[in-house]
């Protein structure tokens, strides 16, 4: 079944949520003490793992109120949950096998739960396609009764009623109290159906591995069934692995005994940190120790299981528990999950409290991406948050707002939950407008495949050459490549830094000058960018220094000037004549521009570039030579897509 929309009433701060929608990955949003946990909370008692947590106690009920429900003056306000849900195809198809097709009016399912500890469910059902059905079953072609019958209950009643049945009668009547006992329909849908319910999983902060456990304490507490949820914890980390608590014990050799031990650590490793981008040279060891007399009880005597983590890097191990907050949390949650998994199959409805709280931002990355890539394709995930880095900026349709909230008069009207992604309160939507803002700097500057230049013209040249290439059916360059002005070769490396990331691939087309090669080397020998992605514009220019200009050469680009700037009469920029001794076309301009009457505008680079754009009759020189320059370039940064 998969969960549509959810109501929460009267259960702690909720009076009442307000009926909300629920997505394949639903987002709570809020601020602390809003009513986020509240909201898993009540939901985990609907079908929870650990049944000891599958009941409403009176003293959850709102205390404004308490004493006027204990006394039954609110008797119509003792209900928590309401739910709907929606059948799969599989499911409606097994109720059909019992009920007959088309029996089910709908696949949508209401499901309540209250402080009766009750479940009520609610289901449309075609009574006549039922008694039909069972008519077919029995081979009986018409009704071997007179009258109508407005459901299976009627029906059977009016059948046991007729002394001496014939055999078809019989037949029916024997065939649908067989089916029928309570000779409800419902009763029997309802049976199927809670069958169908997902258990839910709830994980929190406080659900996280303990370093080490004393072993024979450990096994005694497993047997009398009271490990503590940390314990529990433990157990879920050695399922992982594929072994059992008793494994280790069972080893009569030593060699056997570091076998095992190592087996685990290694598969362990090898599924913990998959998700874990932040250190790469990490590894989990599990030790089987003895324990020291001067360590503190209970590690003193006996055995010890211990969990450590290996740096590579710098070649020590440390004592799971001295790992950062976030990590632990991280590890343990991938453990637990793993063991629940095991055990309940792939129908779970899992509520994260708050996860990844103590994470970096970029391991809170990793956590959404596993939620994205393990647990989206087979679960529904509900989970509560604060941080703008735990919200799925290309899916915030899925973010639901929670609000403390009063009305206009002072009346406290407690939790809220918005099925839509506004709030009125600014510091609840804080984290949608910080996600939002970033996601939207990095995609509305730059995009996943992002061409830094160094500035506005060299995106105007790059587009228009790119037309004129397309126009010929050559090759221009390729739609996926976002072109970003960075605004010079010294704020490329920091541009980079900023927005490269794992999610964006950058490649760079910058000017190279006597005083930006060093510049250039140091960006092509750092980690900022991929291995050949920064091209200079000598690589095409075909002289030891260029800007972009001279890719298009001197005849067209000095062509360009003197129409741009209305240069006639005498007036006309001709390089050949120029004195600088700069290879670079622009260098020459400039100084020529230098010399000519206060009245001529000055010379701006962005101006040609504009200019080329506005006026595409204009036939320029040598334009088959620097579209063939432009091509070049256009095809080696293509192969970079590929």
């Amino acid at each position: 079944m998969i969960l549509k929309t959810l109501r929460i009433e009267n259960y702690k701060c909720i009076e009442d949520s307000g009926e909300f929608t629920i997505e394949p990955v639903t987002c709570l949003v809020g601020k602390n003490e809003s009513g986020k946990s509240s909201l898993l909370e009540a939901l985990y008692k609907l079908n929870p793992v650990d049944l000891s947590q599958d009941k409403f106690d009176i003293e959850e009920y709102p205390r404004r109120f308490l004493s006027e429900f204990e006394e039954g003056l609110l008797v119509d306000r003792s209900n928590v949950l309401n739910t709907q849900w929606e059948l799969t195809d599989k499911e409606v198809e097994q109720i059909e096998q019992v009920l007959g097709r088309g029996s089910l009016l709908s696949p949508t399912i209401v499901i309540l739960k209250g402080y009766d500890n009750e479940y009520i469910l609610k289901i449309e059902i075609n009574q006549q396609s039922v008694i039909n059905y069972y008519l077919e079953q029995c081979g009986i072609e018409e009704m071997p009764v007179d009258g109508n019958f407005e459901d299976v209950k009627a029906l059977i009643n009016h059948l046991e009623q007729i002394q001496g049945r014939n055999d078809e009668q019989d037949k029916l009547f024997q065939m649908l109290i067989k089916i029928f006992p309570d000779r409800s329909v419902s009763e029997v849908a309802n049976k199927l159906l809670i069958e169908y319910i997902p258990k839910i999983l709830y994980f929190s902060q406080y659900q996280t591995l303990p370093g080490q456990v004393q072993y024979e304490q450990f096994i005694q507490k497993r047997s009398q069934n009271q490990l503590n949820t940390q314990e529990k914890t433990f157990v879920a980390l050695l399922y992982l692995a594929g072994v059992t608590p008793e494994t280790f014990s069972s080893a009569t050799k030593a060699e056997r005994l570091i076998a095992k031990l190592e087996s685990t650590s290694n598969r362990i490793s090898k599924q913990i940190f998959e998700y874990w981008s932040q250190n790469k040279d990490l590894s989990v060891q599990i030790r089987f120790d003895v324990g020291r007399p001067n360590d503190p009880p209970p590690f003193n005597t006996g055995n010890i299981l211990r969990t450590r983590i290996y740096n590579k890097r710098h070649e020590v191990s440390v004592n799971f528990d001295e790992r950062s907050s976030g990590f632990i949390w991280f590890f343990s949650f991938l453990a637990w999950f793993s063991h629940i998994q095991n055990v309940y199959g792939d129908n779970l409805l899992l509520l994260l409290d708050e996860p990844g709280l103590n994470l970096h931002a970029k391991a809170q990355s990793d956590l959404l991406r596993f939620i994205k890539e393990k647990l989206l394709p087979k679960y529904q995930v509900i989970y509560t948050t604060h941080s703008p880095f735990m919200i799925d900026a290309e899916n915030i349709l899925s973010v639901r707002t929670v609000e403390d909230l009063s009305s206009i008069e002072g009346e406290v009207l407690g939790t809220k939950v918005g099925d839509h992604v506004l709030a009125t309160d600014s510091d609840t939507i804080f984290p949608l407008q910080a996600a939002l803002g970033y996601d939207i700097t990095q995609t509305l500057f730059v995009g996943k495949n992002t061409l830094l230049v160094e500035g506005p013209s060299d995106l105007l040249y790059i587009r228009w050459f790119t037309t004129q290439l397309k126009k010929r059916n050559r090759e221009g360059l390729d739609p996926r490549w976002t072109v970003a002005p960075a605004g010079g070769v010294d704020k490329i490396s920091s541009f980079v830094a900023l927005f490269g990331g794992n999610k964006l691939h950058v490649a760079v087309l910058t000017d190279y000058a006597e005083g930006d090669k060093k510049k250039i080397r140091s960006l092509r020998e750092s980690e900022l960018l991929r291995q050949g992605h920064v091209f200079s514009a000598e690589m095409y220019a075909g002289q030891s220094e260029a800007d972009v200009e001279d890719l298009i050469g001197i005849n067209f680009y000095s062509s360009l000037i003197n129409h741009c700037y209305k240069l006639e009469g005498g007036c006309e920029f001709n390089a050949a004549k120029s004195e600088c001794k700069s290879m670079r076309i622009v260098k020459k301009v400039e100084e020529y521009f230098g010399t000519l009457p206060p009245e001529v505008p000055e010379f701006d680079h962005f101006q040609p570039s504009v200019y080329l754009v506005e006026h595409p009759e204009i036939e320029w020189p040598d334009l088959e030579i620097t579209l063939e320059r432009f091509e070049k370039f256009f095809k080696d940064v293509n192969k970079l897509l590929e």
